[in-house]
């Protein structure tokens, strides 16, 4: 048989070989890296045997799939770990992550001594270097031997499977688990791991299933790799905006008031204040947009003809009971149909079109007490929300509007580097969880990827992340741990026009549908602000800060003219405070900038006779003396244009 490699060189052989055999005949270090094989494009086990003609390529950490091999290997050896020193606990998952592994325990939560001691039985497992031995049984003697262990989560994912079904196995030593694989020849090609943390987390992500312990890890191939990660999870810790926020009182939360919930404090809320301001502003001056205000909630009649009741009702808050009470009312999770009802008042030509609606939109949304997270994941927020409702023919151009205008709103924060871009499709498969036909979902998503496409916007497509009414666009983010969450979302929506008997009167005077756009322009506000904390570690670009220049006298002789300057400051609308407490100067700067302020003014005898300040930046240190209306004229340009001041120099002192 022939086997041609990733380099396109030919090997023959004689007989049968497997994949793990293979590579050490291509090399002996390439032996030992290989985590798994690739055969004609297909991921496989190293324990694969190949007994024809194909394409193979061993892969090695360095290779993403490799790289999952690699630490569902550990996952395994974590899972041992545990059932050594907590023969009680029950299996459930154990899958490789981005970021490592992760393993799901039906136990009692894990206390980080707890976790210390896994760490080091797991390193007793390793250094034995058991073999991991692959075989495979019928459904029904896998349920069996499942029972038999008295894994129920094990047997539970099994039964799941066709009844026809050859079920694999992996063993190491006793330790046997539930796998299809792939994996390493033995534990002992573990280099370096770290247990990371734990938490709860649901059987199968549903909070109506049991409650389990979850434990994360990571793994890498040498021990330099991982110090390296280590390292950047720290730095990832001290950005995580759910510490940062709290430490800089831009919000917290409070348990009475409720998980999801969360309070914006004075400085989050000029910050939130600022963005909203300024998107308002955009859409209604810049981009056409029209500001409607609407309830906070609506009956049941009115989610039901939009169709939310049936595929939405649990992700709302319901008041009331359909049984006991004449009229029951919801939360709402959307602005939709009540900006529905604002086109519907009048009559529309088409030359009215389109009308372009944008609210700053309370919203709520009954999320999962499992999934809350700062400001990320939330009950309530409020969404730069807008709708569109439009001719057929101008669909196209107003979309690609909507895309230009989150991409500026992400350029001026600078954060358009940090996305990916989604095409959210329907899944065919679970038809009862999507209005209207196969053949209008086929054609917008269609009609979105030729958008993408001409715009030349890389992205790729998940099936089953639609909305129920249409495709759309997610612009998704990653939080410093690497967890993808979507910021901006575009959706096209033919069949919700039907749903509301909306119309318009085109030029031959009959009544047509029209098309609608659902979008945002920067998301949620509180996710935004979360993204900004982690982005710039706190340091915000000087328009968003929430306070921007703070003035420090360098005793209480000076405190009248300090409170002179950040008058000045005021009437040009720089929010700027005035620090006279009788501290000596150096402890006043060292606290401003642990504040992370932008700016400070130090003011003394010279300042005010000159009438200048001594100005002094996060950005280039010690900038020198200026003038009060050249340092206000500079301030203010820099705030007027959103610019981002890089950084020049660190200053230590």
């Amino acid at each position: 048989m022939k086997v041609t490699l990733k380099d396109g060189s030919v090997k023959e052989y004689s007989e049968p070989m497997s994949v793990n055999d293979i590579a050490f005949d291509i090399a002996g270090g390439l032996g030992r890296a290989a985590c798994a094989g690739e055969v004609d494009g297909e991921v496989v086990d190293l324990r694969t045997t190949i007994d024809k003609d194909c394409t193979l390529n061993i892969l090695t950490f360095k290779d993403e799939a490799g790289k999952a091999a690699y630490r569902h290997t550990a996952s395994h050896v974590m899972a041992e770990a545990v059932k050594n020193l907590f023969p009680e606990a029950k299996l459930a998952i154990g899958p490789s992550i981005d970021t490592g592994f992760y393993y799901d325990f039906e136990h009692e939560p894990f206390s980080r001594e707890d976790l210390d001691k896994i760490e080091a039985e797991m390193k007793k497992i390793i250094k034995k270097g058991a073999r991991l031995e692959r075989f495979t049984l019928p459904r029904e003697d896998a349920i069996k031997y499942m029972e038999d262990r008295n894994e129920p989560y094990k047997v539970e994912l099994i039964k799941d499977l066709p009844e026809d079904s050859t079920i694999s196995f992996y063993s190491q030593g006793e330790f046997v688990d539930l796998c299809a694989g792939p994996h390493l020849m033995n534990t002992k090609s573990i280099k370096a791991f770290k247990i990371i943390s734990s938490s709860m987390a649901y059987w199968r992500g549903d909070s109506s299933k049991a409650r389990l312990q979850r434990i994360y890890a990571t793994a890498f191939d040498s021990k330099d790799e991982l110090n390296k990660y280590l390292e950047e999870l720290e730095e990832a810790k001290n950005r995580d905006h759910n510490k940062l926020g709290r430490e800089m009182e831009l919000f917290t939360t409070v348990d009475v008031i409720g998980q999801g919930l969360p309070l914006l404090m004075p400085k989050g809320q000029k910050m939130v204040q600022k963005l909203q301001r300024w998107i308002e502003d955009l859409e209604d001056n810049e981009w056409g947009y029209v500001r409607t205000k609407t309830p906070l909630m609506a009956k049941s009649d009115l989610y039901k003809i939009s169709g939310h009741w049936d595929h939405y009702k649990e992700g709302m808050f319901v008041l009331g009971d359909e049984e006991k009470d004449k009229e029951v009312f919801a939360l709402r999770p959307m602005t939709c149909p009540f900006q529905y009802y604002v086109y519907k008042a009048s009559q529309k030509s088409y030359r009215d079109l389109p009308c372009r609606y944008g609210e700053t939109s309370t919203l709520f949304r009954n999320e999962d007490s499992g999934e809350m997270h700062g400001l990320t994941r939330v009950r309530q927020f409020t969404i730069s929300e807008g709708h569109l409702i439009v001719r057929p023919d101008q669909m196209v151009e107003e979309f690609k509007n909507c895309i230009a205008l989150a991409q500026y709103c992400l350029q001026t924060l600078g954060l358009e580097e940090d996305v990916t871009y989604h095409l959210s499709k329907w899944d065919p498969e679970n038809r009862e969880k999507y209005i209207g036909e196969p053949e209008v979902w086929n054609e917008t998503e269609q009609d979105i990827r030729n958008v993408l496409n001409e715009l030349n916007i890389p992205f790729v497509e998940d099936i089953g992340e639609a909305a129920f009414y249409g495709p759309k666009v997610d612009i998704n983010a990653k939080n410093v741990y690497g967890k993808e969450d979507t910021m901006i979302t575009i959706q096209w929506d033919a069949l919700l026009a039907e749903q509301f008997d909306m119309y318009y009167i085109d030029e031959n005077g009959e009544k047509k549908r029209p098309y609608i756009i659902h979008r945002t322009s920067i998301g949620c506000y509180e996710r935004t602000l979360a993204w900004l904390i982690e982005k710039y570690a706190g340091k915000f670009p000087t328009w968003l800060c929430p306070e921007q220049v703070r003035v420090l006298p360098i005793s209480d002789k000076y405190v009248e003219y300090a409170d002179k300057v950040a008058a000045e400051l005021k009437k040009n609308g720089i929010d700027v405070t005035v620090d006279s407490r009788s501290e000596k100067i150096g402890y006043k700067i060292r606290e401003a900038r642990l504040d992370k302020l932008p700016y400070m003014l130090v003011v003394g005898q010279q300042e005010e006779a000159d009438e200048t300040v001594s100005v002094r930046s996060r950005f280039a240190g010690d900038e020198g003396v200026k003038p009060l209306d050249e340092f206000i004229e500079q301030i203010c340009k820099e705030i007027r244009t959103k610019e981002i001041r890089k950084v020049e120099v660190e200053e230590n002192k």
